[in-house]
């Protein structure tokens, strides 16, 4: 569903009413947040039709596997691109810019009615928006992190000598790779169980552009469920994850979440 194609219906604003009440009372609420909502800042999805790597080609499935074999080889690569789909997503990622969602949801985290926000997205954009307690479960594409003590680093801190790869760690000595989660590579502890711990304290959960598929963050949206609270979901279309939400208001998520935060804020007048 394209933005501008996008008609706000009275049905569809009385069930965004309904879930800004919800947030409202709630004890804590955390966010999952997916490709979807990026897509609205012109990035593309990664399979199907205009996906990034139906055009570029797909990035190795034992990318994690091949880092470990020889990072010195996979800094290379990292610092000179040669394959399609590294200069594609990066050349895709550098142009992006937050959108009208990541916005309204940084707006919720200063009213106060978003406690965590958790994302599988790399792209940075979150963070660019100002989003506060911000859990990049699959990492982000501009940061380091060390292999053996976990600690994240911006770019800027870690001196990359081309000569001497791969990096190590100046708190640890430790291996540092790209802080984006490769193909079968575990997920970080550090922030997994602070994913864990936030969705643990959690009675709603905003589901924003993701089915909710793909785990471990798609177990995250079932335990708030089961507990007995509420999941709200934000898409564009029905996904797998439909039938279990509470509620789904359907439609671009930048312009579903601000309304949303307008009503919050208690001045949503039609």
């Amino acid at each position: 569903m394209d933005a501008a194609d996008f008609t706000l219906t009275p049905e569809l604003d009385a069930q965004i009413a309904q879930a800004a009440g919800w947030l409202r009372d709630a004890r804590s609420v955390v966010a999952l947040t997916g490709a979807g909502l990026s897509v609205e800042s012109g990035i593309p999805p990664f399979r199907g039709p205009g996906g990034l790597w139906t055009k570029y080609g797909e990035p190795p499935l034992d990318g994690y596997q091949r880092f470990m074999r020889d990072p010195a080889k996979a800094w290379r690569e990292r610092l000179n691109p040669k394959e399609a789909w590294a200069k594609g997503l990066a050349e895709t990622l550098a142009a992006a810019k937050p959108n009208a969602g990541h916005r309204a949801l940084a707006a919720l985290a200063d009213l106060d009615l978003l406690d965590t926000l958790i994302t599988q997205n790399v792209d940075d954009l979150h963070a660019q928006a100002g989003q506060r307690s911000l859990l990049e479960i699959h990492g982000n594409h501009h940061w380091l992190r060390c292999l053996e003590c976990h600690q994240r680093f911006h770019p800027k801190a870690i001196a990359v000598d081309p000569e001497k790869l791969p990096p190590l760690c100046p708190e640890c000595g430790g291996v540092v790779k790209g802080d984006t989660v490769s193909f079968g590579e575990p997920i970080p502890p550090r922030v997994l169980r602070a994913c864990i711990d936030a969705v643990e304290r959690a009675n709603c959960i905003l589901v924003v552009g993701t089915s909710a598929t793909v785990y471990p963050a798609a177990e995250f949206p079932m335990d708030v469920l089961r507990r007995g609270g509420r999941a709200i979901e934000v898409n564009p279309y029905p996904s797998d994850f439909t039938p279990y939400a509470t509620t789904s208001l359907q439609g671009p998520a930048g312009a579903v979440l601000s309304r949303l935060v307008d009503h919050a804020k208690g001045r949503a007048a039609a």
